[in-house]
């Protein structure tokens, strides 16, 4: 009976971890199965409570950095952005007029739904726009006041 408690215990912690950013829970739902097997194979209370400690533990202290590492972005992690990240900065071109409802921009030679990064902004067709921020497949641009380079 005490290793279905901890196999729910788990899987509760697992859907807990869904709802959350944080990659920790997942690691107290593996030493919580790591508790059933204990429970599983007989092992009283005490012990089971120290295996769902010491495989919690040693999980996070192992595997939590590596995801972390692995989940952050490239621009944080100093690399060079690549993908949709490289999007966001980048200089477009607008092709069809853009506002806070329309508009279409060309980046890189591909074309992008585009919005006004403030609503109030238009941006007419051949004049050069900033991608301050992506939402989804529609970039929010901004004038661009660098220099084109």
């Amino acid at each position: 009976m005490e290793a279905v408690i901890w196999i729910v215990l788990a899987i509760a912690l697992a859907i807990g971890e869904a709802f959350t950013v944080t990659f920790l829970i997942m690691f107290l739902a593996v030493g919580a199965l790591a508790a059933a097997g204990a429970a599983a194979l007989g092992f009283g209370l005490i012990a089971q409570v120290v295996v769902f400690a010491v495989v919690s533990g040693l999980s996070v202290a192992a595997l939590r950095p590596i995801i972390v590492k692995h989940a952050r972005s490239a621009l944080e992690a100093g690399e060079t952005a690549f993908g949709v990240e490289a999007i966001e900065g980048s200089r477009g071109t607008v092709i069809e007029a853009v506002d806070g409802d329309n508009g279409m921009i060309k980046i890189d030679g591909e074309l992008w739904q585009a919005r006004s990064f403030d609503n109030g902004d238009t941006f007419a067709p051949g004049e050069h726009v900033r991608v301050v921020k992506l939402r989804g497949a529609t970039v929010l641009v901004w004038h661009d006041d660098l220099p084109h380079v």
